[in-house]
């Protein structure tokens, strides 16, 4: 997973630029569903001349960044997090964003720090997929089976849920969706695609969600709806940038 496009803009619902960086690697690599661990790499030095050609990129013009690796924050390396720093002093960015595993929920607040002494304010973004618990850990497993969005407060901001998949009914879709909306300050809902992980999209679903779910939350400020993975701009485009 080379030829990605990896910097982009969202000019609408919290406009903001977004960079596609290359870590070593998500450290689960067991969600059914998910192949995304493949954009990695662990050569360090090497991930690292790439983050920063993407980073050179960014130009602050909304004074907020959101930075995913296909994994969480603490796969990037050390010199990557110390560029998205300099860059978000050097810009004017006073919000990012960044994505982490429930696993790594312990770093959150030194990365916080980290930021907050240069002025910045981070936001985290949980890859939570589903509330149903035996959903999430038995159908998609996610590894986070001691999950409860009480114990999330605080330390994440915002919440990644994923839809179309078998199982799955416009009432539990919708669920998981309200969920989101009442525990977290945004909400990233995701249609499936199919791609080389064992766990398909099911069409049944897809349609559900097409005709039931998607007009209910497209205009909602907080909710951002992607039916393609490269909605955001990044990702397997068809070209690099």
């Amino acid at each position: 997973m080379q030829d990605l496009t990896r910097y982009s803009e969202i000019p609408e619902k919290n406009p903001r630029e977004i960079v596609l960086l290359r870590g070593t690697g998500c450290r689960w690599k067991r969600c059914r569903f998910c192949d995304y661990h493949l954009d990695s790499g662990p050569d360090e030095a090497e991930n690292f001349r790439r983050n920063r050609a993407v980073l050179a990129r960014v130009t602050g013009k909304y004074g907020r960044l959101e930075v995913i690796n296909s994994g969480s924050f603490p796969e990037l390396d050390a010199a990557t997090m110390a560029e998205i720093r300099r860059v978000c002093a050097d810009k004017g960015i006073r919000q990012v964003h960044f994505e982490c595993h429930w696993m790594y929920r312990r770093r959150i607040p030194a990365l916080r720090e980290a930021f907050a002494a240069q002025g910045v304010e981070t936001h985290l973004k949980l890859g939570l997929e589903s509330f149903d618990r035996d959903f999430r850990e038995t159908v998609l497993v996610k590894g986070m089976p001691d999950f409860s969005p009480q114990a999330a407060q605080g330390l994440f901001d915002e919440v990644c849920l994923l839809q179309g998949l078998p199982g799955q009914t416009f009432a539990s879709m919708q669920a998981d969706i309200e969920q989101g909306l009442r525990w977290f300050n945004r909400v990233c809902v995701n249609l499936m695609q199919a791609n080389s992980a064992p766990l398909q999209p099911d069409p049944d679903v897809t349609a559900v969600f097409m005709r039931q779910i998607a007009p209910r939350y497209l205009d909602n400020p907080r909710v951002d709806i992607l039916l393609q993975n490269t909605d955001f701009g990044v990702g397997d485009c068809g070209h690099a940038k």
